[in-house]
């Protein structure tokens, strides 16, 4: 997979004229790259589009047109593209409840170490997680972490001819699993796999 630059993305007035049309095209995509684990964790798994989408709108928030601040920019997502040999996710921890969420974070320390795939006949894949940086601070987790899952030859062709995936958390305080992720979803995660 290559990474985004510059020159991939739309200047601040292009986003302006666009943005309802390219956050529509995004908000789509992203639905079929989104796993659910339990009521209260979500995998987000990001591509090259779903981080396109991500620089335009921090771009769009910032007001940042400079050459430094979009290389900045593309320096902080360009990480969380997969490079044809694992799949990258946020995970996002999500409680409605303020209060539930903050003792469920404090209950759920190490929880991004404990993130797993698995494809049909082979041994689970943990979570390299916050490569870029430490999240648990001050007795608690955090609610958002970026996960990597690198898959060996043989798991992406097996997942490639079709194989299940499962994936789950097996975390002391918060211990679900997937069986078999969507096949919609499955489909997306296959297009970023060499």
């Amino acid at each position: 997979m290559q990474n985004l630059v510059a020159s991939n993305l739309m200047t601040l007035e292009q986003y302006a004229a666009a943005r309802s049309a390219f956050r529509a095209r995004a908000m789509a995509h992203k639905r079929d790259r989104k796993v659910p684990i339990g009521p209260h964790a979500t995998l987000y798994f990001e591509d090259w589009l779903t981080m396109q989408y991500q620089v335009q709108e921090m771009l769009r928030i910032e007001g940042t047109s400079a050459p430094e601040g979009i290389a900045d920019e593309l320096a902080v997502y360009n990480p969380m593209i997969p490079d044809g040999t694992n799949w990258k996710a946020t995970l996002m921890l999500e409680y409605a409840d303020i209060s539930e969420r903050r003792a469920a974070l404090e209950r759920m320390i190490g929880v991004e170490d404990c993130v797993w795939v698995q494809v049909a006949g082979n041994a689970r894949v943990r979570a390299i997680a916050d490569e870029d940086l430490e999240r648990t601070r001050a007795g608690k987790t955090s609610a958002v972490h970026f996960l990597r899952f690198e898959l060996t030859p043989e798991m992406i062709v097996a997942v490639k001819a079709g194989a299940d995936v499962a994936m789950g958390i097996g975390h002391e305080a918060y211990r679900v699993s997937v069986d078999a992720v969507p096949r919609n979803v499955l489909q997306s995660l296959v297009a970023d796999l060499l």
